[in-house]
């Protein structure tokens, strides 16, 4: 009873494990940034878009169950792309453009963007979906771009861009993606026609700035010349009063001395008096009149022609500047050329160079080689042979003193035919010799041979046959 209760309990326990490692492989979750495709036996059984079946079901943000081995899960990504363009172009113009700019886009979150997207781009690798994106904003870039200013894209890049989003909009929902934002990074022109463009509004500026302070200058001379005016009229004023003050005294003291010439006097100065008035008057009068008639069309005048002379030297100037920078840069990249060329023939012949001497380097030293294992093998030979010599003289020596006469014997066989050459030297010139008894006549004047060379080396003719006897048959052998 109890071994049936524990193996049912073990059954339990097995088909429990099993039925949580089956349900742990079938169920699937989805991230937060991702949703599930899944395919397969009745998986798109009640899944539909507007009344149409899809044939897959899409789950996102939850779990689901599968059936592992009937259905099939794929996930496809819900998160952010990010895409550089950079596109040339064509304006209204006629001007070459060239605009770069960022799109940010993504698979939208609703099952129809997800089930397009799905059906385009699931399991294809990233840049075919980046690569169709280029290819939509490229296009309507082009267009629009064809359309408008260069000076309207620039002062209104906001309208620009919304124009851009508007028009990709429809294509891209028809991938099921989604775009979270375009701008337009910037806008460049081969002929420098951005740049040129704000060349006008700067010299504008810079005039408007130099007539400023044209006006601030003349107001302040004009101020200037009032102070000073209205100083000279203050002097003038004193002096006439001190005038009339001394007049008045030198009056009363003339009147005191004279009353005749005192009262001439007082007529003389009312006179000049009124004089002198008068004729202030009329040099104000000349002096106005010329202000307004002459010198204020004069100052206004001249400072007309000194605008326009200052605006034509300006003018003049900026442009032989600008021709002397591009004489100046043509000149420097010309030097830079030739300086290149020269550097590069100057590495090349001293690579050549080293590579020479490095040649006749190795030549040299494989000659000194050579030469210095010649000398060492001609100085082992002579060596090799000197000892051979030395040896030769020292066994002979051992020999001669072992057995002298042994020695002399071989060394008298050794010259024997020199002996018999220098006897026979007297019948060099006879024309026929004749041995009377023949056989026995050569070998009797060979015995005599050899017992004369015996008597003069003092040794026995039995000691010299042996030796005579090896020298001529070491003869007959070779």
């Amino acid at each position: 009873m109890d071994v049936l209760t524990g193996a049912v309990v073990g059954a339990i326990v097995v088909v429990a494990l099993a039925a949580l490692l089956l349900l742990r492989s079938a169920w699937r979750v989805a991230e937060p940034d991702e949703a599930l495709i899944i395919s397969g036996f009745r998986a798109g059984r009640g899944a539909s878009i507007d009344g149409q079946s899809m044939g897959f079901r899409i789950v996102t943000g939850r779990g689901s169950l599968v059936a592992p081995g009937l259905t099939k899960v794929r996930r496809i990504s819900l998160e952010a792309h990010e895409s550089q363009i950079m596109v040339p172009c064509v304006s209204r113009q006629k001007i070459n453009l060239t605009l770069t700019g960022v799109v940010m886009y993504k698979v939208g979150d609703d099952y129809r963007s997800i089930a397009n997207a799905a059906r385009r781009f699931l399991d294809r690798p990233a840049q075919e979906l980046e690569t169709k994106v280029q290819n939509v904003f490229v296009g309507h870039l082009r267009a629009i771009a064809g359309s408008m200013t260069v000076e309207d894209m620039i002062s209104d890049q906001d309208k620009f861009s919304e124009q851009v989003r508007d028009r990709c909009s429809q294509e891209m929902e028809s991938f099921g993606l989604v775009i979270d934002s375009f701008q337009i990074q910037s806008i460049a022109s081969e002929s420098n026609y951005i740049a040129n463009l704000a060349i006008p509004h700067q010299a504008e500026v810079e005039q408007r700035a130099r007539v400023a302070r044209a006006i601030a200058e003349r107001e302040a001379i004009a101020q200037e010349q009032a102070a000073q005016a209205q100083i000279a009229l203050a002097r003038r004023d004193t002096e006439i009063k001190k005038a009339g003050y001394q007049a008045e005294v030198d009056q009363a003291t003339e009147e005191a001395a004279q009353q005749g010439p005192l009262a001439q006097a007082t007529a003389r100065q009312a006179v000049v008096e009124v004089e002198t008035k008068v004729a202030e008057l009329e040099a104000q009068q000349k002096e106005q009149r010329l202000q307004v008639e002459i010198r204020k069309p004069a100052d206004a005048e001249a400072y007309r022609q000194t605008t326009l002379a200052t605006a034509a030297r300006d003018t003049h100037i900026h442009q032989a500047e600008a021709l002397a920078q591009e004489t100046r840069l043509s000149a420097e990249a010309a030097a830079a050329r030739t300086k290149l060329a020269a550097e590069a023939e100057a590495s090349a012949i001293r690579v050549r160079a080293a590579a020479q001497a490095e040649a006749t380097r190795l030549t040299g030293q494989a000659e000194a080689d050579a030469i210095k294992a010649r000398g060492l093998a001609e100085a082992e030979s002579m060596r090799a042979r000197m000892a051979a010599e030395a040896d030769g003289i020292r066994q002979r020596a051992e020999a001669m003193s072992q057995n002298q006469e042994a020695v002399i014997a071989q060394q008298v066989a050794e010259r024997l035919p020199e002996i018999v050459a220098a006897a026979a030297a007297p019948f060099e010139h006879i024309g026929q010799f004749t041995v009377l008894n023949g056989a026995q006549g050569v070998t009797s004047a060979l015995a005599e041979i050899i017992q004369q060379a015996g008597a003069l080396t003092g040794l026995a003719r039995e000691s010299l046959l042996p030796a005579v006897r090896q020298a001529a048959d070491g003869a007959a052998a070779e």
